[in-house]
């Protein structure tokens, strides 16, 4: 599962995000740019009271692309006792050429390239940056009041940048300038870390100072897990087969207040068909999916007690992007599946049609539930937490 990185000024931030549960502490000015560094100074002093009791790490500013400076900035980042630091890779003919130019540097520190929705980033950097020792890449936006990270990337082209780092044995982590909605959808692609300045602080004003109880929230979005070994190692896979089994049962009987969470009429082009001809195009597909939820006990108040409409979205693009599915209930079967990996699901309906065979529309509807023992009360909004992995279907 996915680590929380906030972003801070100083020792004093840095005190309270470890109170609230921040998983990497991150040094940075949020007023000098995307990637505007803190004096080395204040990051010693912040590692200092880290003391080790998490991650730190600390960016570089925002450097022009030239491999001498680049290397120059890091090495100097490297002795303030951080544990990673984080450079930006912005395009540049020369970009490619800075990442070599920290290859000797990587042995020492733990390096993080850092790309811009924005900006250009390009995930074929992978295999070059895990040549040349790096950590990891983490994916931001450069310009903060120019919109969120989804606003840049849909979720499938977010995923794909996720998977093209972890397959090349890289760290991946997502930021820029995200809310607290968007914690439950970006957690559906299992990146290592997610980072956060401005939905921690009042008012979401990323130069003001962060307020606890943002934090708080931002915690108890995303699930926490053994910080020992988190960092380390790489997210796993969904196995589709093990989700849809939980499905056969009868569940949603212990008689717990519920309420329904729909998505309607949601029209995708879709590789699906078992005939040769319906492999050469993409065909429309109109998904309703009606979710029955376990209300959290209380009035909802904010993110952590809401099961999110967009995550469903997401789910079913995801699953579509990956490969051609033979059959209709293949397709439904993968949307249960995947939305009853929500302990707060107690059953969910999927209905899938095509909508373009001959002059009518033909699909299925199938109904699952998910054992009542499991499907209990949680305040929290667990996610999916996990990529999904394509499986070969009969």
């Amino acid at each position: 599962m996915a680590l929380f990185l906030a972003s801070v000024t100083g020792p004093n931030e840095a005190e309270i995000a470890l109170a609230h549960g921040a998983d990497i502490i991150d040094l940075k000015d949020p007023g000098k740019g995307a990637l505007g560094a803190v004096d080395a100074a204040t990051v010693r002093a912040s590692a200092a009271a880290v003391a080790g009791r998490r991650p730190v790490s600390a960016v570089t500013g925002d450097l022009p692309m030239i491999p001498q400076v680049i290397a120059d900035v890091v090495g100097k980042m490297a002795q303030t006792g951080v544990d990673y630091v984080k450079v930006g890779l912005f395009p540049d003919p020369k970009r490619e050429g800075c990442i070599h130019a920290l290859s000797p540097l990587a042995s020492r520190i733990k390096i993080v390239g850092v790309m811009f929705a924005d900006r250009g980033a390009d995930k074929a950097l992978a295999p070059v940056m895990a040549e040349c020792g790096f950590a990891g890449a983490m994916l931001d936006t450069a310009l903060k009041h120019a919109g969120r990270l989804l606003d840049h990337m849909d979720i499938t082209h977010l995923g794909d940048f996720v998977d093209a780092f972890r397959s090349c044995g890289l760290l991946s982590g997502l930021a820029g300038s995200l809310e607290a909605p968007d914690v439950p959808r970006l957690l559906l692609l299992a990146p290592d870390f997610l980072g956060f300045r401005g939905a921690l602080c009042a008012g979401t004003d990323r130069a003001g100072p962060i307020h606890p109880r943002a934090v708080e929230v931002i915690r108890a979005l995303i699930p926490a897990e053994s910080r020992a070994e988190a960092h380390e190692r790489p997210a796993a896979k969904i196995d589709y087969r093990r989700l849809s089994a939980r499905g056969y049962s009868d569940a949603g009987k212990d008689g717990g207040a519920t309420d329904r969470v729909f998505v309607r009429d949601f029209v995708l082009p879709v590789r699906i068909g078992a005939y040769g001809r319906e492999r050469e195009k993409p065909q429309n597909v109109r998904f309703n999916v009606d979710v029955k939820v376990v209300r959290p006990g209380h009035a909802v108040e904010d993110m952590r007690d809401v099961f999110s409409y967009d995550v469903i979205a997401d789910g079913i693009r995801m699953i579509v992007a990956q490969e051609h599915i033979p059959f209709v209930e293949t397709l439904a079967e993968r949307i249960a599946a995947l939305v009853l990996n929500h302990p707060r699901a107690a059953s969910v309906t999927v209905r899938v049609e095509k909508l373009e065979v001959g002059s009518g529309r033909v699909g299925v509807e199938i109904v699952r539930e998910r054992p009542s023992e499991v499907a209990e009360v949680h305040r929290l909004f667990p996610v999916a937490g996990r990529r999904i992995e394509p499986k070969a279907t009969e």
